[in-house]
């Protein structure tokens, strides 16, 4: 993390960093880890979102993005605020006060947190990890992790809202390659929504949908029958969005 700019002690942003693999909805997470310098011994080892302090001169925003391109590498990333984290004790807990207290970067003992959520292809992103590991995790087996300070409540308050704001918003789309099949698309939906659709009638709404183009060209490399692929045009949503089609599944 680059750290040439002066950091503001008391003010953060945590990124929840959604992908998603075809089959599951995923989540990045960064390893929390110090050793004791003498013996090498574990004394804090868990993990956190991507997050850090915002610099002096960035707004919150420019915070979000510098620490999304500096773990994904990408820019342009779909970002949304979805909430203020700023309980008295949410970095309270004596493991988090020690790690504060080892790595020593003089943060305020009282934190203030702003949340963004992201969403990425996932096949375009190299992690990096910049001394500490950083990985993707299913999103069924985070909401089960201890995850450091109050970013499991964090992490919960992104998933609603996600759940919330794909029913009206094309935001899904993020989370696939630029063509896709109306299969990808029903598994991305049940995955983040967490119930099932039937193929039938999510089919049908779907190809009434004009935004929702249908391309020539097949899947390929596939020991299946090659189904068709289709491309989410947001010119053609824009120009639409006020006819009536009803949720967006």
């Amino acid at each position: 993390m680059n750290t040439s700019h002066r950091t503001i002690s008391n003010v953060s942003v945590d990124c929840v960093i959604f992908g998603f693999d075809f089959e599951q909805l995923n989540v990045i997470l960064v390893e929390r880890e110090y050793l004791d310098p003498l013996t090498g011994d574990i004394v804090i080892k868990d993990f956190t979102l991507a997050g850090y302090h915002i610099f002096e001169d960035e707004d919150l925003d420019n915070a979000a993005y510098r620490i999304l391109k500096d773990r994904t590498g990408l820019e342009n990333i779909y970002l949304e605020q979805f909430g203020t984290f700023g309980k008295i004790d949410r970095v309270a807990k004596e493991k988090d006060q020690l790690w504060l207290k080892l790595i020593d970067q003089g943060f305020a003992d009282r934190v203030l947190t702003v949340g963004y959520f992201a969403l990425i292809d996932s096949t375009k992103v190299k992690l990096f990890s910049h001394g500490s590991k950083i990985q993707w995790f299913p999103m069924e087996e985070a909401r089960k992790m201890e995850l450091a300070f109050d970013h499991q409540e964090i992490l919960q308050k992104a998933l609603e809202t996600l759940r919330k704001n794909v029913r009206t918003e094309p935001i899904a789309f993020e989370l696939l390659p630029q063509r896709f099949t109306l299969t990808q698309l029903q598994k991305l939906y049940e995955v983040i929504t967490g119930n099932s659709i039937d193929k039938r009638n999510f089919r049908k709404k779907k190809l009434q949908m004009p935004f929702i183009v249908p391309l020539k060209e097949k899947e390929d490399g596939v020991s299946h029958r090659p189904a068709r692929l289709f491309h989410f045009s947001r010119e053609i949503f824009d120009n639409t969005r006020n006819e009536r089609f009803g949720n967006l599944f």
